[in-house]
């Protein structure tokens, strides 16, 4: 039985107006018009910047290597989408026993009278995102993607409920629609 590897082309990203890429030594850096992003870069993985547009290549033989470099152009999309659109994650706040109360005091982010609890379940606020909260809904925005998304799994895992039976208490903060592009551009 022969195995066949196959030659992996270049990758390519192509970059919009009014962003800015700059490859360093070992570090990619994006501006645009909502703000800059950067991110060092893997030694396995070559990026170069041609014309308008980033191409990402390995000389690596080896099938995890090869795909490093798709990882790396899914990374370089979604910091041009950030600082040119950003990115939003809606979670809505759900409760049938004891009304939950949502706050966002310095850097860290209060969820009161959990399933009745006196004290309050906290969490650390992530730089780089901005949460608002109205009566039951929370909106985390910001530019980068991974930012985001953590910062609503902060929220989701403190608000879990331990103890009972989540068949009957339903209660938490859960995301109903995952990190996507903002509508607003």
């Amino acid at each position: 039985m022969f195995i066949t590897f196959y030659t992996m082309p270049e990758k390519t990203v192509a970059i919009p107006e009014g962003v800015d890429v700059t490859v360093a030594k070992n570090r990619v850096v994006v501006k645009g018009p909502k703000g800059e992003l950067s991110r060092p870069c893997n030694r396995h993985v070559t990026i170069k910047k041609r014309d308008s547009a980033v191409v990402i290549s390995t000389d690596s033989e080896r099938r995890t290597i090869k795909a490093l470099a798709g990882t790396w152009k899914a990374h370089l999309t979604n910091m041009i989408i950030g600082v040119t659109k950003g990115y939003e994650v809606n979670m809505r706040i759900v409760y049938s026993h004891f009304p939950i109360k949502f706050s966002v005091k310095d850097s860290m982010i209060m969820i009161e009278n959990f399933l009745g609890e006196r004290s309050a379940r906290t969490t650390h606020f992530i730089e780089g995102v901005e949460i608002k909260s109205d009566k039951d809904t929370v909106t985390i925005t910001g530019i980068d993607k991974e930012k985001v998304g953590q910062a609503a799994a902060n929220i989701e895992l403190t608000a879990k409920v331990t103890g009972f039976d989540r068949r009957v208490f339903q209660d938490g903060i859960y995301v109903v629609e995952k990190t996507h592009p903002t509508e607003e551009a």
